[in-house]
């Protein structure tokens, strides 16, 4: 992580004078920016179409991404330009690889507090129940979080089937012996199964206790605390057995923080200082995205309905991110 980082300066150090500059100054020309196909991505991607756009005087295209194609298209190819969130632990080594040679560049962190993994319960059930700080207190109280089809059993929600952390969510299950404390693991089906659970919990103020990751519309609409492991984040064991589906013998473990980062390809950051300077200051917390992904789920909004909701409402964040004439220009846009 430390080319990470490096890179990271070294970007900001290259291009901090084109923060102030307008698109008067510099051209901007064509951009390509991966619009990914989860929520907070897709969204990212559109406010930064709206603001180059109108901010900058960009010719932005946006074309569908994934983590894996997207990073390997741009490793190989040179293209799209600009993937806005990228989860760089999945591909943390080719990442390390591509800064160092030279092909891509580490704009800057798009989520400030990164995305972040863990084991909640919904805040009412700790209001009434304060002793619950750490996943070995509520593993102490299987009659505050029962199983949907025996309520005798306390329930452990895992994460959605096929994904990795249903590998690490069942490992840790394990690495507490909850099922010796009187626990099941529940699999949901699918994400959307999760986020139905939450929800028919909250309006039935039942206990609640399982996978969850932010920045999520759940976690924007319904309050959750995570809990403490009570150990820190071991790598090593969380390479070798917790992430790995034939683990003997796992550990209690935490989750790790998810760095997510925008990413650019070399050409794009040395060619293109105006979308540089707008790029590498660009940022917002979980708490704001899940608070615009849930406005998003509930009124079953577009990536682009959304992006506009975000520059209308929070204009105090965004505006920290350009100069004054371009947030006028943007303004007067929406």
């Amino acid at each position: 992580m430390m080319k990470l980082i490096a890179s990271t300066i070294l970007a900001t150090g290259m291009f901090a004078f084109a923060n102030s500059a307008s698109a008067a100054d510099n051209a901007c020309g064509d951009v390509q920016i991966a619009e990914m196909n989860w929520a907070s991505a897709g969204v990212g991607a559109w406010v930064d179409k709206i603001i180059m756009e109108n901010g900058y005087g960009c010719d932005v295209t946006l074309v569908t991404g994934d983590t894996m194609p997207t990073f390997t298209s741009m490793n190989e190819k040179g293209e799209p330009d600009v993937a806005p969130e990228l989860w760089v632990n999945a591909v943390k080594n080719a990442l390390d690889e591509a800064v160092d040679e030279g092909r891509l560049v580490i704009a800057a962190p798009l989520l400030s507090d990164g995305g972040v993994e863990g084991w909640w319960i919904p805040k009412y059930v700790q209001d009434a129940h304060p002793d619950i700080k750490t996943v070995a207190d509520a593993l102490k109280h299987p009659e505050l979080f029962p199983a949907p089809e025996d309520p005798d059993v306390g329930a452990v929600y895992n994460c959605p089937s096929g994904w990795n952390c249903q590998i690490s969510t069942a490992n840790l299950f394990r690495a507490f012996d909850a099922e010796d404390k009187g626990f099941t693991l529940v699999d949901t089906g699918s994400a959307a199964g999760l986020d139905g659970s939450i929800a028919r919990a909250y309006e039935n103020k039942e206990g609640w206790l399982g996978y969850y990751w932010a920045p999520t519309s759940i976690l924007g609409k319904y309050e959750m605390v995570k809990l403490d492991f009570g150990v820190p984040n071991d790598k090593k064991e969380w390479d070798d057995c917790t992430s790995q589906a034939d683990c003997p013998d796992p550990k209690i473990n935490s989750y790790p923080v998810s760095d997510v980062y925008t990413v650019v390809t070399k050409d794009f950051a040395e060619n293109n200082a105006v979308a540089m300077g707008y790029l590498k200051t660009r940022q917002w917390d979980n708490q704001t995205v899940g608070k615009i992904l849930a406005w998003m789920s509930d009124n079953q909004a577009s990536n682009e309905d959304t992006a506009y909701y975000f520059l209308e409402n929070y204009p105090d964040l965004w505006h920290k991110w350009v100069s004054d004439d371009v947030a006028t220009k943007v303004q007067a846009a929406l």
